[in-house]
């Protein structure tokens, strides 16, 4: 049900359109529309077309409508996005889970077609891809093979998805990464709906499974990142659970100066916003310096969301956007939305400026060029001091004694003397190199050399800007005679095709290929970890020499360990500025004043020589870039090449799980399923599984990155015959839940106060003190008919949105957590397995109480629980001692309580799909 009192008709191009009128519901409570930031004004469009009383209420609709600066208390509203995107990492396990839903459905004879999601679904195969081939023609092809031979089961369970569910498509491998292809492609900007025989349009909104989800609000598309968990409940039409946003208006005034890109701007917002504290806070950018920006500019500042830590980063719609829509294919679209945000308010108006909960303000003509490192992408570095602090960081913070004059190769031929300061922290001079043998020829590693220079990730991949001005670079570079050092691995992996088609037209693919960065895949690769491996002599003297080398990106995320094990520093940059530390060959030059190498006339030659100007780009970018290229690269892109159209799928609706499989397993979710939901038992004699103490993220719960040995994964995946050179990743096994629930808890790094000071996953079974892996205990205490529960501190499951953070701590027996305070995702996504998360007092916690994690508990009233009531905990201490505690009951909405008593999401779909 809407509010139809609200409704309206808007024709256009002879077709008639129903929509939720904004100006009617402004004069309707007597508000300026044009005061309301634009993105609550997309949330009180999205309230208005859902109200039916109970999720949506009319006080809800008035309380969005005379939305506060600051909001004093947290009051939540439902938000139905109109679309959901995944990538295959995180999409795997939500078509696991629909799969194992139609299963469910036959079991206990229900009708399996009908489970399908109600939003569509758009998955994007991106995450998968690995830079194990570079440097020649073949790359290309190699990285596909090798990526089909890791991931041919999780690809056919897409592949069928496809055909077996209605409202899901599936974009192949190859065919891009899923943010670009949002922002070139899916995106409509105005979203239509066919409703009782008429076309609905509303803004075009979403969430994705990805935190880089952002990027779309560079379009004025509402949209962010959330568990897999949040987007399965959106998928099947549930509401998510949002609240109320504060948002920080940021005014952009002037230009970016000659030599700065986007890349450099985003670096500077991303530490000036860290510095505000804009975490889970709306950004709206505006101003002047925002209109003179374009569109791909705008993309590069949304991407970094996460990294400056707001919900998102918007644009709101204006003449740039409808010029970028009509670039990349898509007039009708512009044409529409220009017509339907005109008439809602939605379209940007720079004579009246929003009211904001706070305003920063930003001079674009103060960028400088500049680089993010080693380990944080707020942590920017302007260009010309990078040689200072990076000596800084290998004296001071890793504690390397430096001798800058053996770093500076080319010092004698520039005849430039070194007045590097010597810090007071660097205690003798000295840096550590080794000679090693590539090829057939030697070469000197040391520290500071740059062994992965990668032109990569959405983030920068797709700005023609500086993907052409690195061409242009690339060009001169080899005019000159320069080339990149042999153990520097180089590659370059866009977001899309486009970026091929447009470097090949102008003429500056084949130069990049010169220079070692030919396509090796179309992929987040090297962002995401995928770096692939560094030749096995550059990892051994890293190794055994404990070599502190770097890796330069174009990507958004540069955390130690992440972009490759052994690669301790690591460095976000622009496309060109990759390419010039790649050409460097270390990270310990001075651009201004040293020489990137000798040309082949015996003469030195500087970066700026190399830089193309902002005119050439421009000029190339016009006479290369065109609607064509759009439209003739995504005509076809849902097919696949030969290797997808080959996978062989089942052919009904029932997705047949392979016994032997260590990819795909039907999780047990439904095991102990009944139709009608029974009453909530009471949790009596629980045991403690963890005691962790603050900050704990997702990541240390959740399953991620390598899978040990020696750790149960392992030894799982050992029994089942997997060698340990074929393990892969914790990602591209999400969808068995004997992996994950294996991973979870199991961090290396996780500190779990039973087994203090010792790190990693293991824990203390009771009465019998035995110290086990995690999983361990969980199943002997499951065999013991022992439930579960885990004592947190502040901050619990801070950090990236995990599902299996939830669903592995609900498959190892966790009935409930009693934190001191959540993370709000994690919160929910607890709720949304089933998990009851409880809330300590405030001043009361595990160490104020004396817990210690012998104890046993008792939590009675859970079947007459209230969204934020209060439960008592009985605790019978090892010695018989009893107390008691109260505890906050964190089902904070009527959504939460009705999720829980049916014990999670999923059990609640299947009850309503078999009523």
């Amino acid at each position: 049900m809407a509010d139809t009192q609200h409704k309206a008709t808007l024709s256009y191009a002879g077709k008639t359109y129903g929509y939720y009128s904004l100006p009617s519901i402004a004069k309707h409570f007597q508000i300026d529309l044009s005061k309301l930031p634009y993105t609550i004004r997309i949330l009180l469009e999205n309230l208005l077309a859902h109200v039916d009383g109970e999720i949506v209420t009319q006080a809800d609709i008035e309380k969005l409508s005379k939305w506060k600066r600051k909001q004093e208390r947290v009051e939540e509203i439902a938000y139905y996005p109109a679309r959901v995107v995944m990538q295959d990492f995180t999409g795997v396990p939500c078509i696991v889970d629909f799969a194992a839903l139609r299963d469910a459905m036959v079991e206990y004879g229900g009708d399996p077609s009908k489970i399908n999601p109600m939003v569509p679904i758009d998955l994007i195969v991106d995450h998968s891809v690995q830079v194990d081939y570079y440097g020649n023609k073949e790359a290309l092809a190699e990285n596909l093979r090798m990526e089909y031979g890791r991931n041919e089961e999780r690809y056919t369970l897409l592949k069928w998805s496809q055909k077996a569910f209605d409202n899901i498509r599936v974009f192949p491998p190859g065919a891009g990464i899923v943010h670009q292809v949002n922002l070139e492609y899916i995106a409509t900007v105005v979203a239509k709906k066919e409703k009782d025989g008429e076309i609905l349009l509303s803004p075009d909104t979403l969430i994705g499974t990805d935190s880089h989800t952002t990027m779309i609000n560079a379009l004025g598309v509402m949209g962010w990142g959330v568990g897999g968990i949040e987007a399965e409940a959106v998928a099947l039409g549930q509401p998510y659970s949002m609240k109320i946003p504060e948002v920080i208006g940021v005014r952009l005034i002037g230009k970016l100066p000659v030599g700065a890109t986007a890349t450099d701007m985003v670096l500077r917002v991303t530490q000036m916003l860290r510095k505000e504290d804009v975490v889970e806070k709306f950004v709206e950018f505006f101003g002047e310096g925002m209109q003179a920006l374009s569109l791909p500019d705008r993309a590069t500042i949304a991407n970094m969301s996460p990294e400056y830590g707001a919900t998102m980063g918007f644009f709101p719609v204006d003449e740039e956007t409808l010029r970028y829509m009509r670039l990349t294919n898509r007039s009708e679209a512009a044409d529409l939305a220009e017509v339907y945000l005109k008439t809602q308010n939605l379209f940007y108006d720079a004579s009246t400026e929003a009211v904001y909960t706070k305003v920063v303000e930003l001079d674009l003509g103060t960028i400088v060029p500049s680089i993010a490192g080693p380990s944080r992408p707020q942590d920017r570095i302007a260009l010309k001091d990078v040689k200072k602090e990076f000596l800084n960081m290998l004296s001071c913070d890793y504690g390397r004694a430096i001798d800058t004059h053996s770093i500076n190769v080319l010092e004698d031929e520039m005849s430039v003397p070194d007045d590097t300061p010597t810090e007071s922290c660097r205690k003798r001079a000295g840096q550590v190199c080794e000679t090693i043998k590539l090829d057939h020829q030697e070469v000197e590693l040391c520290d500071g050399s740059v062994v992965i220079a990668a032109i990569t990730s959405c983030t920068n991949t797709s700005n023609p800007s500086v993907m052409v001005g690195s061409g242009i670079l690339a060009r001169n570079a080899v005019q000159k005679g320069l080339s990149v050092p042999a153990y520097v691995k180089t590659s370059l992996a866009p977001g899309s095709k486009v970026v091929e088609a447009y470097l090949k037209e102008a003429g500056l693919l084949e130069e990049l290929e010169t220079l070692g960065f030919g396509i090796v895949g179309y992929g987040c690769t090297t962002c995401i970890g995928n770096s692939g491996p560094l030749h096995a002599s550059i990892q051994e003297a890293i190794v055994e020499k404990g070599l502190i080398v770097s890796a330069v990106l174009s990507g958004n995320r540069n955390f130690e360990a992440r972009i490759h094990p052994q690669v301790k520093t690591n460095f976000l940059a622009s496309p060109p500025l990759v390419l010039a530390y790649a050409l460097a060959g270390k990270m310990s030059i001075d651009f201004e004043t040293e020489a990137l190498g000798i040309g082949h006339d015996g003469k030195a030659v500087y970066l700026k020589e190399l830089w193309p100007t902002q005119e050439e780009i421009d000029s190339i970018i016009a006479s290369v870039l065109k609607p064509y290229m759009f439209a003739q690269k995504y005509a076809d892109i849902l097919e696949g090449e030969a290797r997808w159209k080959m996978l062989q799928i089942p052919a009904d609706n029932i997705f047949h799980w392979d016994k032997d499989s260590t990819y795909l397993r039907l999780p047990p979710y439904f095991d102990n399923f009944r139709k009608n939901a029974t009453t909530i038992e009471n949790i009596e004699q629980a045991k403690t599984l963890l005691i962790l103490g603050d900050s704990v993220t997702t990541d240390h719960i959740s399953p991620a990155g390598k899978i040990s040995e020696a750790y149960p994964a392992g030894e799982y995946l050992k029994a089942h015959n997997v060698q340990p050179s074929a393990f892969n990743s914790y990602g591209s096994r999400r969808g068995n839940h004997e992996v994950m629930m294996r991973g979870t808890f199991a961090n290396e790094r996780i500190k779990n106060l039973l087994v203090a000071p010792k790190e990693g996953g293991y824990t203390v079974h009771f009465p019998d003190k035995k110290e086990m892996f995690v999983y361990d205990a969980a199943m002997h205490y499951k065999s013991e008919q022992v439930p579960l529960l885990v004592l947190a501190g502040d901050d619990y499951g801070m950090g990236s949105s995990r599902d299996w953070a939830a669903k592995g701590t609900q498959l190892l027996g966790v009935k409930a957590v009693i934190g001191t305070s959540y993370e709000r995702i994690h919160r929910n996504n607890l709720v949304g397995m089933g998990v009851l998360p409880l809330e300590f007092k405030t001043g009361e916690s595990a160490a104020t109480l004396g817990l210690d994690g012998s104890e046993s508990y008792t939590i009675e009233g859970l079947a007459e629980l209230k969204a934020g009531g209060v439960l008592t905990v009985k605790v019978e201490k090892t010695n018989g001692e009893l107390l008691a505690f109260d505890a906050i009951v964190r089902l904070d909405t009527p959504v939460d309580l009705k999720y829980y008593l049916n014990g999670g999401i999923l059990p609640y779909v299947l009850r309503e799909h078999l009523s």
